[in-house]
């Protein structure tokens, strides 16, 4: 009952935790929730609005008519190219007068136009006095119906500055209407949302969008809830600061056309009708470039994106309360999933397999209904909450399985007693039926080197012997049985399943002889007499479990097949060879492998001898060897004596090779290869 309650009480204080920052919005938290969720504008392919054209002032415009800013008549001739246009946007600022003529000229191109939107831009310090005829024109852009149901003191904030940049009267008195293009990046500053307006002079003046869109609809905004307006009849979700969540478009979607393609009439003015059209700057050094979530984008492609979103019907949709929802299920679960399941790695795979699902669907909901779902908080919620229980329910376990780590720990492998503590169930005496593959090494000769030697010299040698074999079998996922003397035996696939388990015990096989050659090199120096092994392998089907009584037991293998092992082991001195595995191993090894037939033995408890191969070094020699023996064993094997014992006599020259004397002191006493002749009891 300790134990539950802990647990509830560790889940509801992640729970309280992870919701304050998410509401509080801390960092780097809170950065990186924008960015782990920005991958929406990456999965969706939604194309924006067709009549919206961004004309860009870019560098082929700047390369003809030189360095910006330019003389105003250049723009007022690219201007005049747009009168079919429905509403052209000024995303730039004719704030100082240049000569009469040439603002005259530019005043008249935009007062020509059907519709026009000139921007400015707040600051927070200004050495510029703005002249009250311009404040007043600049106030009948203002929102008279939505400043009086909202204050720059009550929620949302509005952003707001004391001074602001705007346009010289003449430009002023030729707009239509005139919008901001200030805006705020996000925490980690990239620019994600797209401001309804601004405060200035105590005033609310929409942006360069809002400002279009209603002249577009002749429709005003209208105030619907502390985070909600509508305009047209649409509802526009706003977030604390009065912004909205931009929806981007992939860039090469976005229509932008040079300004210099426009001023020199390569561009229809037809092209242009009823369209929304942007005009604004793109050259580096003159116009602004911004950090969004799709990479750098030019300043105007904000308007462009939120007017889309807009007329396409692309404004997200962010329920407010959805995710914090999510952050509470997701910690919850790895609790309930506590008390209902056993296996941790079961509770854990539910636990990734309810994220990625949930992972998926609020991608899906964004993709096709452009619903706006954080996923970040609930990430880490999942992530804290499972991490802590099942912390807990280790510890918990930890102290259960103690009683028989301390009983068992003296006589028992890691490996084993890791098995152990997971299935106590398994300490019942019994084994299971299971093909294993069976090792066995033995030093050759090693009477006549531990009389040689003080007890306390053989131990340390033993000691340094079986050290590097023993990791030889553990870095082959293999099993150590017991040390034998100084045998070793070992075997593989148990307790842990190993599919390629023949070709492990293959590979220890070879690595324990290189690692016997380099500590034969360390010996030499001390003046201690090489060690040479000899090594058998065996797969066969065996019976591997809990040896013993019921007072003591050990886990081990029996049967025939290890038996086998072991007598293959004792006749590698018979061939002068140091690993020898039967056919049974042999079938299961692929090319990678050289080994090399050597002939059927009977073996001590088998009825029926068995074939054995030499398992050769994989190099150069081993298959010059073995294809000049092949050649010698098939001539032997055909009884063609005088081949055979030439080419044995050519191994035994180039190679010195044991295997081939052996066989060619047969032949010289006059003995046939026989595949089941009994050469030893």
């Amino acid at each position: 009952m300790k134990d539950k309650l802990l647990f509830v009480i560790s889940t509801l204080f992640i729970l309280s935790i992870i919701l304050l920052l998410q509401l509080n919005r801390v960092e780097p938290l809170e950065s990186f929730s924008l960015r782990f969720n920005d991958v929406n504008f990456k999965l969706q392919d939604k194309k924006p609005n067709k009549n919206i054209v961004f004309v860009a002032v870019d560098e082929k415009s700047v390369n003809t008519f030189g360095r910006w800013p330019w003389n105003r008549e250049i723009i007022a001739r690219g201007i005049n190219h747009l009168n079919k246009a429905e509403i052209v946007l000024m995303d730039m600022i004719f704030s100082e007068s240049t000569s009469n003529s040439s603002d005259q000229i530019l005043s008249s191109s935009i007062e020509n136009l059907n519709a026009s939107v000139c921007g400015f831009f707040l600051r927070q310090t200004s050495t510029q006095f703005i002249p009250k005829e311009e404040l007043d024109i600049l106030d009948d852009s203002a929102l008279d119906l939505l400043q009086s149901q909202v204050s720059k003191h009550h929620n949302p904030p509005f952003v707001s500055a004391p001074f602001a940049e705007i346009n010289i009267l003449s430009i002023l008195e030729s707009c239509t209407l005139s919008g901001s293009f200030s805006t705020l990046p996000e925490s980690d500053q990239l620019l994600r949302s797209y401001p309804i307006a601004v405060y200035f002079e105590d005033k609310l003046f929409p942006s360069l969008g809002i400002q279009a869109l209603r002249i577009k609809f002749d429709s005003d905004l209208k105030r619907e809830s502390s985070n909600q307006v509508s305009l047209n009849e649409k509802r526009v979700l706003l977030n604390e600061k009065g912004f909205i969540r931009l929806n981007f478009y992939k860039k090469e979607q976005y229509n932008i056309i040079s300004f210099l393609d426009v001023a020199q009439g390569k561009i229809s003015e037809d092209y242009f009708k009823d369209k929304i059209v942007i005009l604004g700057i793109t050259e580096i050094g003159s116009g602004d470039v911004a950090s969004t979530p799709i990479g750098r984008l030019y300043g105007p492609l904000l308007h462009y994106t939120f007017i889309s979103n807009f007329l396409e019907d692309h404004l997200i949709n962010e329920p407010k309360y959805i995710s914090s929802l999510l952050v509470s299920l997701l910690i919850l679960l790895p609790l309930v999933l506590l008390f209902f399941l056993k296996k941790v790695a079961l509770r854990v795979t539910i636990n990734i397999l309810t994220y990625t699902i949930v992972y998926i669907y609020v991608r899906y909901l964004f993709v096709h209904s452009m619903i706006y779902i954080d996923l970040f908080y609930p990430l880490i919620a999942i992530l804290l909450s499972t991490i802590v229980i099942e912390l807990l329910a280790f510890t918990k376990e930890e102290k259960s399985s103690k009683f028989i780590q301390d009983a068992f720990s003296a006589y028992l492998s890691p490996d084993l007693l890791k098995e152990l503590v997971k299935n106590p169930d398994s300490l019942t005496l019994g084994g299971e039926n299971k093909e294993l593959s069976i090792l066995f090494s033995d030093i050759r000769g090693f009477t006549t080197i531990s009389e040689a030697m003080s007890a306390n010299s053989l131990v340390k040698l033993l000691n340094r012997y079986f050290t590097p074999m023993t990791n030889s079998v553990l870095e082959h996922k293999g099993m150590l049985d017991k040390y034998i003397g100084d045998a070793v035996m070992a075997f593989f696939n148990a307790p842990v399943d190993v599919k390629n388990h023949t070709e492990q015990a293959c590979l220890c096989a070879l690595d324990m002889i290189d690692k016997l050659h380099l500590l034969n090199k360390e010996l030499e120096k001390e003046n201690i007499p090489a060690l040479h092994i000899g090594i058998g392998i065996n797969t066969a089907e065996v019976i591997v479990g809990n040896m013993g009584s019921t007072q003591r037991f050990n886990y081990t293998v029996m049967g025939d097949g290890v038996n086998l092992a072991a007598r293959v082991e004792s006749i590698t001195k018979r061939y002068g060879v140091s690993i020898l595995i039967t056919e049974f191993t042999a079938k299961k090894l692929t090319d990678k492998f050289i080994y090399r037939k050597i002939e059927a033995v009977a073996v001590k408890g088998k009825e029926e001898s068995v074939l054995l191969y030499e398992l050769m070094p994989n190099n150069q020699q081993s298959e010059d060897i073995k294809n000049l023996y092949d050649k010698a064993l098939n001539a032997y094997i055909k009884n063609d004596i005088s081949n055979a014992s030439l080419l044995f006599k050519e191994i035994i020259e180039k190679y010195e090779d044991t295997v081939s004397q052996y066989f060619l002191d047969n032949i010289n006493a006059g003995l046939s290869w026989k595949v089941n002749r009994m050469t030893s009891k």
